[in-house]
């Protein structure tokens, strides 16, 4: 029997629930203010909900495709510090933050995760107007913000080639007019601490704001070893941001905007299931959520760059925005930006205290971008044109250190034929009896001989693209818009390793690499796109509007760069892997009508030669330690996503949104039999949260707020194809955020609490140690609680 129905049935099943569901679920989206001061009282009823998903000010009842918007005061509301925690709340997204330097980015159940330098992205993450979309550069902290708007749904002709399946727009708070300043401290377990806030001076044509935050917490995973001074999943982040408005005339504006992100953030704990880390632990994905013992490798400290765990990381960004209109309906927009990163992370990837696969990553690149757009907003016409550069270069280096004789001892254990029986790689009390193999295998002329290699995959991707976008309104209740963008794109790749022969295999210790023999191999190519989208909305009512929309996705081919052996001689190995495409097709409602605001709206999206990233294996299955891509051939999507905001009272807000995908790459797969039926890496059938916020004023200038909230997601599988053994079940969290404010608002004191109930679930499994047959758990956040303090002036 299939695993899923065929698609007709598929899009009548997704109609009943969406029939059935009604406007009970559908988008609390929080108005995009000028200033994230501006977002408190009734910028969260819901009732004038602005957006700018289509470069103009509109109200997101009147845009034509789905777009959640999230206002910095929500983000405070609901006490929540990353995006990650934000993105429980948004119907269709879920963001998975490994670490600051590896992110997953999920929407609609597609991820875009890759670290490789060769491989593009396929969510388009946008600060302040300028694409930042590569993975090890994209983690932005959400301090200061004015809003954070999430669309759905490929947007090539507005947030340009990397939004395949969507795209993320992070704003931060503009300066303003006059003087406003706040100080933001906080302390909680596990030693949280928090300083923040921002400081704005300025006149109607001159105005500066300097904001920041820092945040530091020790680990929440204990590590048992005695090699490292630090648990796991530390947190010591730090985050400025200065920015300029002149406005030297009523038609002029001009935004410069400087951003310094910095992490020196603990290990990743990446826990075996198979090897205990103390005596009496079971192996198995239980031992996530219990100390873990990860040594890193001190010996191979010369090779990583460092003796410990954690991640090292520094990301410099700047921007510069100039709006001038030039006429009565025209006016010309150009947003430039520059972006920087400089990343080490070290992590123990077979999750032992044996120094057996001990890897780092630096990943470093920078990207330049600009755009130019002329807008018209006629009363019958709408539209804008324009074109657009991006280029980066950029490079993932992978030392790898390991002791040999350990080495050597846990592989082919592993695999039932140990290179000296009797010895375990880890003992059942944590200990290693594999570090004395070396000293058994040279009869005593050696006790360890350190080994380490590398590889580095490199690219370089040229973007270039004009668009143009136009909406016709030929009367009152009707709008049509159609846009497409041409796109033309260079992309070079290169890849070099070093290999070295062990001392004891007389080989390359990790079997599937190859020595390039001190060469760099390069490839480039050079394609072209044509990506165009198509948009109806119909106003039933002043209140509820109907759309609908076709689009177009891509997702950038892959000219992928690797080695290979031709006889004797090493050769490179160029593998072009199809550019991805989808297309969307897509209807729903939105309301704004009094005190209730919402959407609804089902989606079905169709992919050829779907990109999945896997674990490399050379010809005789050995595996590389390298992830490449491939195609998957097709596979589709089918949805339904709602929000719902309704305004009980003037002191009461209710909220609530659903998300169901029912899709994956195509059972019956010819091209790609091994990935045949399965659903996609971290894509939930089911998604949902709801909770009510409270803003009671009380006498004397004394104000009660609170934000109880529950969040529920159904069973996601970490990698493709699917194995039960590397999933997560169900997950449902409880978090809160109350308090009270005196003095006009002046001074607050707030409590957060999140994950109440302490569950026990996993962030990711399998990860580089599966593809050597011992995959890593992770464990999520448990529960973190506090109290916030806060004065404004």
């Amino acid at each position: 029997m299939n695993r899923t129905p065929p698609a007709p049935a598929r899009l009548r099943h997704a109609s009943l629930i969406a029939l059935a569901a009604g406007l009970a679920a559908v988008p609390h989206a929080a108005f995009a203010q000028d200033n994230a001061e501006d977002a408190e009282g009734p910028a969260n009823s819901g009732n004038e909900i602005i957006v700018t998903t289509q470069k103009i000010e509109q109200r997101a009842l009147d845009v034509p495709i789905t777009v959640s918007a999230v206002s910095g005061q929500r983000i405070r509301e609901l006490g929540v510090t990353d995006l990650d925690e934000l993105s429980v709340y948004v119907p269709g997204l879920n963001i998975q933050e490994q670490s600051a330097n590896n992110p997953g980015v999920v929407i609609r159940g597609i991820t875009s995760d890759s670290g490789s330098a060769q491989q593009g992205p396929r969510v388009t993450l946008y600060y302040n107007g300028v694409d930042i979309s590569r993975s090890r550069g994209s983690y932005q902290a959400i301090y200061d913000l004015e809003r954070v708007e999430v669309i759905k749904g490929p947007q090539a002709t507005l947030f340009g080639t990397a939004s395949a399946v969507g795209a993320i727009s992070l704003v931060s708070a503009r300066p303003r007019e006059g003087f406003s300043a706040e100080v933001r401290g906080g302390y909680g377990n596990f030693n949280q601490t928090l300083l923040g806030g921002f400081v704005n001076v300025g006149s109607d044509t001159l105005a500066f704001r300097l904001a920041g935050e820092w945040r530091t917490r020790d680990g929440y995973v204990e590590n048992l070893n005695p090699n490292q001074r630090e648990d796991l999943y530390a947190q010591d982040q730090l985050g400025l941001r200065a920015s300029l408005r002149w406005t030297p005339t009523s038609d002029t504006t001009l935004d410069i905007i400087g951003t310094y992100d910095q992490q020196r953030n603990g290990g990743t704990p990446f826990i075996s299931g198979r090897f205990p880390a103390a005596a009496g632990r079971p192996g198995g994905a239980a031992n996530a959520f219990l100390p873990a013992n990860l040594s890193g490798n001190p010996a191979g400290a010369a090779a990583l760059g460092d003796d410990q765990l954690g991640l090292n990381r520094e990301v410099y960004d700047i921007s510069l925005t100039l709006d001038h209109k030039f006429a009565d309906d025209w006016s010309f927009t150009t947003v430039n930006g520059y972006r920087e990163f400089d990343s080490r992370e070290l992590f123990d990837a077979d999750g032992t205290a044996a120094p057996f696969l001990e890897f780092a990553e630096i990943a470093d690149g920078w990207q330049i971008s600009h755009e130019g757009r002329f807008t018209y907003t006629g009363t019958k016409l709408r539209g804008s044109f324009g074109w657009n550069a991006f280029i980066e270069d950029g490079r993932q280096n992978v030392p790898f250190a390991t002791e040999e004789g350990t080495f050597l001892q846990c592989l082919s254990s592993l695999f039932g034929s140990p290179l000296i029986p009797g010895i375990a790689c880890v003992a059942p009390n944590g200990t290693v009896p594999a570090s004395g193999v070396t000293a058994i295998a040279t009869q005593g002329a050696f006790t360890a001989i350190p080994y380490s290699s590398v590889f580095e995959n490199q690219g370089r991707n040229e973007a270039y693209s004009v668009f143009a976008d136009a909406t016709w309104i030929p009367f009152e209740k009707l709008e049509l818009t159609a846009g497409v963008r041409f796109l033309s794109e260079y992309r070079r790749s290169g890849f070099f390793a070093r290999a070295p022969i062990s001392f004891l295999s007389r080989a390359p210790l990790i079997p599937g690499q190859i020595d390039t023999e001190g060469n760099t191999f390069e490839a480039d190519d050079r394609f072209e796109a044509w990506l165009p989208r198509v948009n109806a909305l119909y106003r039933v009512s002043d209140d509820l509007n109907v759309f609908a929309t076709v689009s177009k996705g891509r997702r950038s081919p892959v000219v992928q760069v690797g080695a290979a052996r031709s006889g004797s001689r090493v050769v490179a190995n160029v593998q072009n892997v199809a550019e991805e495409t989808v297309w969307n097709y897509e209807g729903g409602l939105k309301l704004a009508t009094g005190r209730v605001s919402g959407s609804i709206g089902v989606y079905y999206q169709v992919y050829n030669d779907f990109q999945v990233s896997v674990q490399e294996r050379d010809a005789n299955g050995n595996p590389t330690g390298r992830t490449v891509t491939q195609s998957a051939g097709k596979a589709s999507n089918l949805g339904v996503e709602a929000e719902l905001a309704v305004d009980v009272t003037d002191w009461l807000t209710v909220f609530g949104n659903f998300g169901y995908i029912d899709g994956g790459i195509d059972k019956n797969n010819d091209f790609a039999p091994q990935f045949s039926g399965a659903r996609f890496r971290l894509q939930p059938e089911w998604q949902a949260a709801g909770g009510f916020t409270i803003d009671k004023e009380l006498a004397g200038g004394v104000r009660l707020f609170a934000t109880p909230s529950i969040t529920h997601r159904s069973r996601i599988f970490f990698e493709v194809p699917n194995n039960p053994l590397i999933s997560q079940g169900p997950v449902t969290l409880v978090n809160a955020r109350a308090g009270v404010s005196f003095a006009e608002n002046r001074y607050e004191v707030a409590g957060f609490i999140r994950n109440a109930f302490n569950e026990d679930y996993l962030l990711d499994a399998g990860n580089t140690g599966g593809a050597f047959t011992i995959p890593t758990f992770i464990p999520a956040e448990p529960r973190f609680y506090g109290v916030e303090v806060t004065a404004r002036f």
